[in-house]
Formats: C-alpha cells, sequence, structure tokens
C-alpha cells in the first residue's frame, strides 16, 4: 500500500499568524488541525488550490521535487529554449492513493463544514482525472454540490504518442491535450432562504461582475506569467492573478466576509484577496512555502 503523509502528526495547529500583510494572515499549520480550533461560521468563502493527489506534496516527493529528480512529478523539456513548470503525474496513481484522495477530502469537508458560515461557498482547483472524487468526498461530507467552474488554459499536459513507441504510433495521443481545469463549486447548506442568509449571513450567492452580468462558470485564462512564477519561485502549481482574483471575488456575494484558503502555497489566493479588498485567511503546512509566501503575497498583490 502506498504511504501517506500524516499532517496532523507533523506541524500543530498555530494559534498566531505567521505573516501578516494587508488584510491577509497566514498561518503555518496543518489545516484539518487549525480549522478545528475555529470559531463555527467564522468563513464566509473558500478558495483553494490543494494537494491534487496528495502524494505529490509528500516531504519525499518535494525534496526529489526540488531537485529536479521527478519522482511523482514529471519535469517537462524546455519549450522554444524556456524551462517549463512540473508536473504531477495523476495517471501513477493507484487504487490506494485514489482511494486515500477521497478520505482526505472528506475529512477536510467535514473540518471547515462548522467553520463555514451557512451558505458559504467553497471552490476547490482540481484535476480532470481526480476531480470526481473531490466532489464526491465533500458531498459526503456535507456539502452542496454546486457545479463547476471551467478554467479555459492550454497545457502541456496531455497529447502525447506512446512511451518509446512514437513512430510506430505517430497518430495517436495516449490521452487528449488538456485544455481545461475543473475547479468544484460546493456550498454550505442556507439558512432558511439565499435573500434571508445573505441578510443574516452575506453568503449564499456568487457576486456578479457588474448589474447586467452575472458570474459566469467558464473564465478563459492563460497560463501564469513568468513574472508570477519568479516571485513565487516557480511554485509547481501557480495560478495566475487574473484568474485567481475573479474567482476570489466572485465567492463573497456582498464583498464582506473572511476568505479562506486552508492550502495556501505561495499565497496566490491572499494575494487576490488584498487586490480586491477582502479579509483572508491562508493555512501553510509547509515551512519552505511559507516562507515563498513572506516576499511572494507582497509582489503578487503589486503585480
Amino acid at each position: 500500500m502506498t504511504e501517506h503523509p500524516h499532517p496532523s502528526e507533523s506541524v500543530p495547529a498555530a494559534q498566531q499568524p505567521a505573516f501578516q500583510y494587508g488584510r491577509a494572515q497566514l498561518f503555518h499549520a496543518d489545516a484539518l488541525a487549525w480549522l478545528r480550533e475555529q470559531p463555527a461560521n467564522s468563513v464566509h468563502g473558500v478558495v483553494t488550490d490543494p494537494p491534487y493527489g496528495l502524494v505529490e506534496y509528500t516531504p519525499a516527493q518535494q525534496r526529489k521535487l526540488r531537485a529536479g529528480r521527478g519522482g511523482v512529478w514529471r519535469i517537462p523539456p524546455s519549450y522554444d529554449g524556456r524551462p517549463r513548470s512540473p508536473l504531477p503525474r495523476f495517471t501513477t496513481l493507484t487504487e490506494d492513493d485514489l482511494a486515500y484522495i477521497a478520505h482526505f477530502f472528506r475529512n477536510f469537508g467535514k473540518a471547515v463544514l462548522p467553520v463555514l458560515a451557512p451558505g458559504a461557498h467553497v471552490i476547490v482547483a482540481a484535476n480532470p482525472l481526480v476531480s470526481y472524487l473531490v466532489s464526491a468526498a465533500l458531498s459526503d461530507a456535507g456539502l452542496e454540490r454546486r457545479g463547476e467552474i471551467v478554467r479555459l488554459v492550454t497545457t502541456m499536459r496531455g497529447g502525447d504518442r506512446p512511451k518509446n513507441a512514437h513512430d510506430e504510433f505517430p497518430d495517436v495521443s495516449v490521452m487528449a491535450r488538456s485544455m481545461w481545469e475543473p475547479w468544484v463549486v460546493c456550498r454550505k447548506p442556507v439558512d432558511g432562504t439565499v435573500a434571508a442568509n445573505l441578510r443574516k449571513w452575506k453568503t449564499g450567492g456568487l457576486r456578479r461582475i457588474s448589474a447586467d452580468q452575472p458570474f459566469g462558470d467558464v473564465i478563459k485564462s492563460a497560463p501564469t506569467r513568468a513574472l508570477e512564477r519568479k516571485i513565487a519561485r516557480h511554485h509547481p502549481s501557480l495560478k495566475p492573478q487574473d484568474f485567481m482574483r475573479q474567482v476570489v471575488r466572485a465567492v463573497l456575494p456582498l464583498g464582506e466576509g473572511v476568505v479562506l484558503d486552508p492550502f495556501a502555497g505561495s499565497g496566490s489566493t491572499l494575494a487576490a484577496a488584498n487586490v480586491v479588498g477582502y479579509d483572508s485567511i491562508g493555512v501553510e503546512i509547509d515551512e519552505t512555502y511559507v516562507d515563498v509566501a513572506r516576499t511572494a503575497i507582497p509582489q503578487l498583490t503589486a503585480c
């Protein structure tokens, strides 16, 4: 059976933030342990890009990534002379790995549910190969599934010919080239009607782009800019600020409340919240990424 991390045994829940900038606070802690210590109904929206397969963020796999020697991470060759970001190999996940993903996100859903205000949305970045597990696990935990946001972006994932048989099968791709990324959307059940919930809790819907334009579930997006990747010291799954700011803005329907990112990484959600004028809290278990976020959040906020 594949070994998996047990984060709650390695880093205690933090009582004081490790870092603050603007309206953002970042805690160095295990997310599930931290959530269990928070007041009920104190978070009004969650936007997070969690460890998709969990396996790739174990200490052993992170050491291989930082050393430039794959493991579960694939380091793609340079394209037009420019290095490309590493990609986790989701196709290598075993049945045990997939079961652990479901187990982890079910536990996450149960931990975050009491902390959410009624009607608060939870928006979680995923991958087409594992999003169904994340969605089902969060639903099992008591959250309502509210669809998906489709990030339209063409990456270098997929589209390859069979390994070591390129010439033999020149017209075959092993899997389709990825041109979209799913973000699972869930919501804590509302307290009465949506209108009553909005009046009482300031939550229950998504913030419109304008009076004439609702927030849509398809967002065109470019890959993350080189400048942002440099600021975040090439965090392997950094999402672009242009996209993050749209999603973070939408998660608080009245523009009031607290946005939480329980898997904060280099702090892109917190930077986006600063830009749109929201209070935000991040939680990150990896001390290296906490150190990255100290410098990245101010710079991503400004860029």
